[in-house]
């Protein structure tokens, strides 16, 4: 059966046998929060760990929104976005997967080298390496691998082929790999203050120019790379010469890139333009 043609068929299926689905969207990325749930305004769900809808009927907190509810699937609302979804995801980490998304050849050559084979499912450019067993879900582990499991979803592109193997240690140990001295992750947080007194530091101000840079990715329909810098750059071109910036308004707005499938790698990236852009 196509996981395209019949999406809403594909997801009953998959949680028929205890795996948690999503819709994606045009992008292959998760519908947007309801108006209820915009800029997560209902708190999400409990300590977002769990999978499962939210309070509200919609499909709203991207990979907390997976369930193996058949009543869920296909109540109304699901149902609308399964008619306009483009395929379906999962969350592996809440079915005791771990999937490592190899993005290139070169990334499926180094697995085939150093990881035990497992059931693998090809992919737009690369493959899925799946294998038994959650751990905590890292992007950019290596250059053309993320490494996706608790907190994250991953696209259903088949059975694939293979047995599955429970998660080595070398997967392990890629999240626990601290970052090469070669490429040092980028400073995203502070910025350096500006003369005066900062006219823009009064927190509702602060909070709805925020709020409204989550909203404006997490309702990115296309383009989401592109976006995704537009909006960096409206913030910092705004906040970045005063100071009002901290490393937790710039973690909300690097999470909800995330959401929309960006890696931490193109955020960093998209962070350090925007600033080298304005001269920051």
């Amino acid at each position: 059966m196509s996981t395209t043609l019949y999406p809403q068929h594909t997801a009953l299926s998959l949680a028929a046998s205890g795996v948690p689905v999503l819709p994606l969207r045009r992008g292959k990325v998760p519908f947007g929060n309801c108006p209820v749930c915009a800029d997560n305004a209902c708190g999400g769900r409990p300590n977002m760990k769990t999978p499962g809808p939210c309070d509200c009927p919609g499909v709203c907190h991207a990979w907390a929104a997976a369930t193996t509810d058949p009543a869920v699937i296909v109540s109304p609302p699901w149902a609308a976005a399964w008619r306009r979804a483009v395929c379906v995801a999962y969350h592996p980490g809440a079915a005791g997967l771990t999937v490592v998304d190899l993005d290139n050849a070169d990334a499926i050559a180094w697995a085939r080298t150093v990881l035990p084979a497992t059931r693998t499912v090809a992919t737009t450019r690369g493959e899925h390496w799946i294998y038994r067993g959650a751990m905590t879900s890292h992007n950019a582990v290596r250059p053309g691998v993320d490494v996706k499991s608790s907190m994250a979803y991953a696209r259903y592109l088949g059975p694939g082929s293979g047995h599955l193997v429970d998660l080595p240690d070398a997967v392990r140990a890629l999240a626990a790999k601290k970052p090469s001295p070669a490429r040092p992750a980028p400073h995203i947080g502070t910025l350096p203050a500006g003369s005066g007194e900062c006219p823009h530091r009064t927190p509702a101000y602060l909070e709805r120019g925020i709020a409204m840079a989550e909203q404006r990715i997490t309702e990115a329909r296309s383009a989401i790379h592109a976006t995704v810098y537009r909006t960096f750059l409206a913030v910092l071109s705004t906040h970045g010469r005063c100071a009002c910036l901290t490393d937790t308004h710039v973690t909300r707005l690097f999470t909800a890139a995330q959401t929309k499938g960006e890696s931490l790698r193109h955020c960093t990236d998209a962070w350090t333009n925007a600033r080298t852009t304005l001269g920051l």
